[in-house]
């Protein structure tokens, strides 16, 4: 048997990845040959030729980044190990912190100093580090991306520079995948986020390359990058009242440019969309268990992700809840009970499981015989009573 409850019109509650993309003309002119707005989750608010393959200049280092705190959440590697810089991770211009052949730095201070200075030596040093050698790390570089699902990326070097007539290639779109995925790990914004610091002890200053930490209200990282080939672009993360926005730009013409273009980006995504959590505090039904150990379970959601929705239709969804009534034991924690729909004036948004939140084990023949007999005594000692008060 199936329990349906159909609530009203209310804006209380949770909405779907809805399919929305602003127009350029929405946003404004937009500088870069290439651009994407996109949520943490993977929702896309807005692109522009986000699919153009172009160079990403040291937006490189986000996967140089991913591997290194990957290899660290894993265990496979520490933040206190030391990285034994060689002569050719020495030997890398642009930005870098001059690391001299043979010298040692934790993986902690090579991090940071890839990811606030934009250190190409260091980025060099912790894949040889990693990978055993550049070319090895490179092959990982890629292979993580296509488990990403980046189409069209692919990594010549762990830092961005152009070697040897070779030249990182990838896209807007397989770049926010990329931070996406580097977003999952919490610490990483611990070094992308740093103003200012150092490392040697103190002796050698780093001030982070995107200046967008100070310009903008909530940014948290994660990587700027520039050559004269790639111009300038920007993986940029912003968090505000609940939501973690992603903007990347590829190939602007100039600084003001690109800070313009990720500034109105984000504007336009915490301007008009905001979290509507799944739930917002209702009370899910508890399902009865036949021949349980316990009589009910409750129910909650499989998945509790908030999701998005444009401000305008966030006041006007539905939630029906479609749950049983009751269910046969035994139950596991995580069975499927039911499903919550959400939809709104264009139809259904979502969908999300609703599942088992206990177990409840089945009823042996000892637990039915002792039910009984306890059923059978308080009816006798009730009997009795009764015929004693009628006395």
């Amino acid at each position: 048997m199936r329990k349906r409850i159909l609530t009203a019109v209310c804006g209380v509650l949770c909405a779907a990845a809805v399919s929305a993309s602003a127009s350029a003309a929405q946003l404004g002119e937009v500088h870069a040959k290439s651009a994407i707005l996109m949520t943490d989750t993977g929702q896309v608010l807005f692109e522009h030729n986000a699919d153009a393959v172009h160079p990403p200049a040291s937006v490189t280092k986000l996967m140089t980044m991913l591997l290194t705190i990957e290899a660290v959440d894993s265990g496979s590697a520490s933040l206190d190990d030391w990285v034994t810089a060689s002569a050719h991770a020495a030997e890398m211009g642009g930005s870098q912190i001059y690391l001299k052949e043979g010298e040692r730095m934790t993986l902690d201070d090579m991090l940071k100093s890839i990811a606030v200075a934009s250190a190409n030596d260091a980025a060099v040093a912790v894949a040889e580090h990693l990978g055993g050698s550049e070319a090895h790390f490179v092959s990982m570089m890629n292979e993580r991306a296509k488990q990403l699902g980046c189409k069209r990326t692919e990594f010549v070097n762990p830092n961005g520079l152009d070697t040897d007539g070779e030249q990182t290639k990838t896209t807007a779109r397989d770049l926010a995948l990329i931070s996406q995925q580097l977003l999952r790990h919490p610490k990483i914004l611990t070094y992308t986020s740093i103003w200012m610091d150092s490392v040697r002890n103190g002796s050698f200053g780093l001030a982070n390359t995107n200046k967008m930490l100070k310009l903008y209200d909530g940014m948290v990282g994660l990587k700027t990058g520039y050559t004269s080939t790639a111009g300038y672009c920007i993986s940029a993360a912003a968090q505000r009242d609940g939501m973690c926005l992603l903007a990347v730009v590829l190939g602007e013409p100039d600084k003001q440019s690109r800070n313009q273009d990720i500034t109105a980006m984000l504007n336009y995504g915490f301007a008009e969309y905001t979290v509507v959590p799944i739930a917002d505090g209702e009370t899910l039904p508890e399902v009865a268990v036949e021949l349980g150990t316990r009589g009910s379970v409750p129910v909650k959601l499989a998945e509790e992700t908030p999701l998005l929705l444009k401000k305008t239709e966030a006041g006007s969804i539905r939630r029906e809840i479609v749950c049983v009534q009751r269910t046969r034991a035994p139950v596991q924690a995580g069975d499927k009970l039911g499903e919550i729909i959400v939809t709104g004036s264009g139809g259904e948004l979502a969908r999300r499981a609703l599942v088992a939140a206990d177990s409840a084990d089945k009823k042996q023949v000892p637990d039915i015989f002792r039910e009984l007999l306890e059923y059978l005594l308080m009816k006798k000692s009730l009997l009795t009573a009764h015929f004693l008060t009628s006395m």
